[in-house]
């Protein structure tokens, strides 16, 4: 026991305050006790064995230590020979985790607890607990090293049930590394929700074992003129279990009647005689593809399409695109939002479309996403769908910072960090009742991007601002303290080699 001889005493603990640690996103109730746990190799972690989810969250925080300060944390040890301090993972049946995701997390100087009903909310929990424990040992006097995390209670739960960021993987394909690490972010910041946009005009990313042209031809262009790429389906089950293992639900995208291109391109009889020929496209223009909504043939190929992505992808949701369908016919194209909804339903799975597809008779139970017409919304709400709130004009992150910004667009306008953080989904549009709401997505669209380090100066810092607008209390959101708040994450940036956009609005703590 080398490593714990000094005496608990004579640790200097420094002073210390929880209400001022820089969370994001900020818990709904946090009480400082004005002491401090320290944490170091006579740490041990212990959770519930009943489920092996639980065990899973600690053997996770054990990682996240190890990768932080180097330090090895034993999970579920027999030994107890080390054992000074401990820290706890809990499944608890408290009638005050009502939901899911709620977690309760009591820091002691000798234990650290953590409750939650379910493994979500442990994990919501560990990603509080991983940003309270400093970068260095911060305590003066003890002869080993320490980390100090400042004592007290926190009570906290999402404001939303979908907290999301979108990633076009089809305008420009990213490797399954690159979006493996932007799944690591989400999750730090208790993201539950990583929608992939796998088909478009430029390219088809999803192997399809019935369909193999997709990948063959579709597969093979972007924008620019780049090589393109696809994800074979093992490649996406493995990045579906590395987003579960985070509690991070991938919501697969094939986007339709129009934006459908590259799929035309590999199997022509999809194409409708009204849209453009099909043709390999490296540009960025949209609206000029579309399906033939009057044919059975394209059904029986979509219904092996999502047939084969439901099988692989366990999460309830399916997202059937909608957008910008320019040439469709009005009539073709409800009909076909209409009998696409049907077969998602077929396949077990929950729609959800851009919010134009509110101009058809969709299922109560379907969900429109608000991009663009806040009248789409209410209508969808007002048939009983839940709306998930995605504004161009405040939550895109491919547009712009500001006119100098060197990646991104601005057809939307310029979304600075303030901007971007500075709005309530809960309000955006006038007369949608926050119970029609499901929750909050960020999209980031990858024409003007090409590669993780470019995906991360358009999503970073604002992805952050975003997590907290869908997680913590409308009250609680003041930019002047969340700006605060922002700058001191620079140290999990830098260690993760996460490329932020360093914008001047905000008074980064560097070194």
């Amino acid at each position: 026991m080398a490593a714990c001889q000094t005496k608990k005493e004579e640790i200097n603990f420094p002073k210390t305050d929880l209400a001022n640690a820089p969370l994001i996103p900020k818990p709904i109730k946090t009480i400082p006790t004005g002491n401090a746990f320290g944490l170091d190799a006579g740490t041990a972690i212990y959770t519930s064995t009943t489920n092996p989810e639980f065990e899973k969250v600690g053997q996770f925080l054990s990682e996240s230590i190890k990768s932080k300060i180097g330090l090895d944390v034993t999970v579920n040890s027999s030994s107890e020979d080390k054992l000074e301090r401990l820290i706890y993972i809990n499944q608890s049946d408290s009638v005050d985790l009502e939901n899911p995701e709620a977690y309760q997390l009591y820091i002691k100087k000798d234990s650290i607890l953590l409750n939650a009903k379910t493994a979500a909310g442990a994990f919501r929990g560990v990603q509080t607990l991983r940003q309270l424990i400093p970068e260095k040992s911060n305590d003066t006097l003890a002869d080993h090293p320490i980390w100090v995390i400042p004592s007290g209670k926190i009570m906290d739960a999402p404001k939303y049930a979908y907290r999301s960021s979108m990633l076009d993987v089809a305008r420009h394909f990213f490797t399954i590394d690159e979006v493996k690490k932007y799944i690591d972010a989400l999750a730090y910041y208790k993201f539950n929700t990583l929608h992939l946009h796998l088909s478009d005009d430029q390219g088809w990313r999803i192997e399809i074992k019935s369909w193999p042209k997709l990948t063959e031809v579709g597969g093979a262009s972007e924008v620019g003129g780049g090589e393109g790429g696809f994800y074979t389906q093992e490649e996406y089950k493995d990045l579906v279990a590395y987003a579960a293992d985070r509690h991070i639900t991938i919501v697969p995208e094939i986007d339709m009647p129009g934006h459908t291109n590259s799929a035309s391109l590999s199997y022509p009889f999809l194409h409708y005689a009204g849209a453009e020929t099909p043709r390999v496209r490296t540009d960025m223009k949209v609206g000029y593809s579309s399906f033939d909504a009057q044919k059975d043939t394209v059904y029986s190929f979509l219904d092996d399409v999502i047939g084969e992505i439901a099988m692989m992808t366990p999460g309830p949701y399916f997202h059937i695109g909608g957008d910008e369908s320019h040439v469709t016919r009005k009539s073709d194209y409800i009909l076909f939002v209409e009998k696409v909804g049907k077969l998602v339903q077929k396949h077990n799975k929950r729609m959800i479309g851009w919010d134009e597809i509110a101009q058809a008779d969709i299922d109560p139970n379907s969900i429109a996403q608000l991009w663009n017409e806040p009248k789409n919304a209410l209508k969808a709400a007002e048939n009983g769908s839940k709306i998930i709130i995605s504004p161009a004009k405040k939550a895109y992150l491919d547009m712009k910072y500001d006119s100098i910004s060197e990646y991104g667009l601005n057809w939307a306008g310029y979304i600075p960090v303030d901007v971007g953080y500075q709005w309530d989904p809960e309000t955006y549009a006038e007369g949608l009742a926050k119970e029609n709401i499901l929750g909050i997505e960020a999209p980031l669209w990858s024409e003007t991007i090409s590669n993780g380090t470019e995906l991360e100066y358009l999503a970073f810092p604002r992805l952050i601002g975003y997590a907290e607008l869908g997680w913590s209390p409308s009250e609680h959101l003041n930019w002047d303290d969340y700006k605060k708040r922002l700058a001191a994450q620079v140290p999990y940036l830098e260690s993760m080699q996460i490329n932020y956009y360093p914008t001047k609005l905000v008074d980064w703590e560097k070194e």
